[in-house]
């Protein structure tokens, strides 16, 4: 047969299965495809060396007016800033409402109907559990605005390390979260514990919430029967998501402030925090989907890795689930508890640009992107500390790699063996591959190798389908682009 160009589609193939992604890639950890070449993603180091108290669910960064720069960061009882030297004051707000670290259903006897279950078995109080607390943070000018989905209050900070954030005065109480427009209003999301219900100051006065025909502060309630989960700002309008549906809110001046349009319905978010914003629009993921509202209605993307992600979802923590842009990479990445975890331990990456995607395993529980700060930041569940990613090939132990898979000659009735193979990799020597052979789909997968690659490489694998996996050798900037097997036909038996 000779030579056989390994000419893999570009991002992962992970919905169906093992044989519906033949000449795919199947199984990643920590890569990305970039221009169509194979890439580990770069690695991370500690920002500051201050860990929270509890784990970080958000984080925002901004510049003051002294062009000084700030991170703020919230748990479920704590809120944080860190100053650029990554020095780390607490400004939790004086009684602040603790909340949930992970989500929690309270289970109790005397719940639901009488005969319903077994005798002496607890039943859930609801099909909706207490969510994991998260933060609304959002830069007022040079000043720091947080609420708390747990808390409900909204709070200002105004850069004195000495002071505690304080709670905005008349600002409605039992709020979801908030949003700051690009025309300066606050916008309180289920504003007094209306979860359909938006509020919004006067603007360019967060303390002035009272409707007068001499201001322009006002409110609207959505029709919609989900209940409002997070805002962003986005093309010139803000984007209200529900767990059911999507709204717009237009900016259109007195008398009545803003007008409101549903753009989306069946495309709720997954979390509070779940969504990113891009120049594409924003981006999120929901119960069972993946969208994006670029202007006109909200779109659902087709994605090559839901199968995969949502069946492996531990849904009863979806409140957790986060997404974050890496606009230097034209990527969203979202961050969930698989089945097996309570905690965000895997990921799944969007490139809007190429229409790919990637997964991979790694922990994290809060992300921005570079910006304020020239990496992007992310909080790490297990150290509570805040890193740098996308710096350096520091990985704390963990192999970036790609899996194939099945690749197959003909319809796949032929055994053939690879005798060769001849490597399209950037620096030799810096990544290993491994063959995986079979016989039958089902059948006992045989490993060879791993192989150091080099022009050639001589292999002796033989099968009706094979696996490519490739994986680091060394802690290195390496490509990966087509590689070439040199075939032999075996026949049929």
């Amino acid at each position: 047969m000779g030579l056989v160009a390994l000419d893999l589609p570009a991002g992962i193939y992970r919905n169906g299965t093992d044989l519906q992604a033949q000449g795919r890639w199947r199984d990643a950890n920590l890569v990305r495809w970039h221009d169509n070449t194979m890439q580990p993603i770069k690695g991370w180091r500690t920002r500051s060396d201050t860990a929270a108290a509890s784990k970080i669910r958000s984080i925002n960064a901004w510049i003051d007016n002294s062009n000084d720069r700030w991170i703020s960061a919230g748990s479920y009882n704590k809120l944080y800033v860190y100053n650029a030297a990554g020095s780390q004051f607490d400004i939790t707000p004086s009684g602040l409402a603790s909340g949930f670290e992970d989500a929690n259903n309270p289970v109790g006897y005397g719940n639901s109907y009488y005969g319903q279950e077994a005798y002496g078995t607890q039943r859930q109080e609801s099909d909706i559990p207490d969510p994991a607390t998260t933060w609304s943070l959002q830069s007022w000018g040079e000043y720091l605005i947080a609420c708390s989905d747990a808390d409900g209050k909204i709070y200002e900070w105004q850069l004195n390390t000495s002071n505690v954030s304080a709670q905005i005065a008349n600002a409605p109480v039992n709020n979801r979260g908030i949003v700051v427009t690009d025309e300066r209003f606050l916008l309180a999301l289920g504003a007094g514990g209306n979860p359909r219900k938006v509020q919004w100051c006067d603007r360019e006065n967060n303390t002035l919430w009272t409707v007068a025909a001499t201001n322009e502060a006002g409110d609207y309630e959505l029709q919609t029967n989900g209940r409002i989960e997070c805002g962003v700002r986005v093309q010139n309008q803000t984007l209200i998501l529900t767990d059911t549906d999507a709204h717009t809110a237009t900016y259109s001046g007195p008398p009545y402030v803003y007008g409101f349009e549903r753009v989306g319905t069946s495309c709720g978010v997954i979390s509070k925090q779940a969504v990113a914003t891009v120049d594409l629009g924003a981006v999120w993921m929901g119960p069972r989907s993946f969208y994006v509202y670029s202007g006109g209605a909200v779109q659902e993307i087709e994605s090559d890795v839901a199968d995969y992600v949502f069946s492996d979802l531990n849904s009863s923590q979806a409140s957790k689930v986060i997404a974050v842009s890496n606009a230097k990479f034209s990527e969203i990445r979202w961050f969930y508890p698989s089945g097996g975890s309570t905690e965000n331990d895997r990921y799944v990456a969007f490139n809007y640009a190429d229409q790919t995607w990637s997964i991979g395993t790694l922990a994290r529980t809060a992300a921005i992107d570079a910006g304020v700060y020239r990496y992007p930041l992310y909080a790490d569940p297990i150290t509570k500390k805040i890193y740098e990613h996308e710096v350096g090939n520091n990985y704390d132990g963990a192999t970036p790699f790609a899996e194939t898979g099945p690749v197959s000659m003909g319809t796949g009735d032929n055994i053939f063996s690879i005798t060769n193979m001849i490597p399209d990799e950037r620096t030799q020597g810096d990544v290993e591959a491994t063959f995986k052979a079979r016989m039958y789909p089902n059948d006992q997968e045989r490993s060879y190798g791993p192989y150091s690659m080099s022009n050639p490489t001589s292999l002796r694998v033989t099968g009706r389908q094979i696996r490519l996996r490739v994986e680091g050798a060394n802690l290195s900037d390496w490509r990966v682009g087509i590689n070439r097997i040199e075939v032999k036909s075996r026949g049929k038996r």
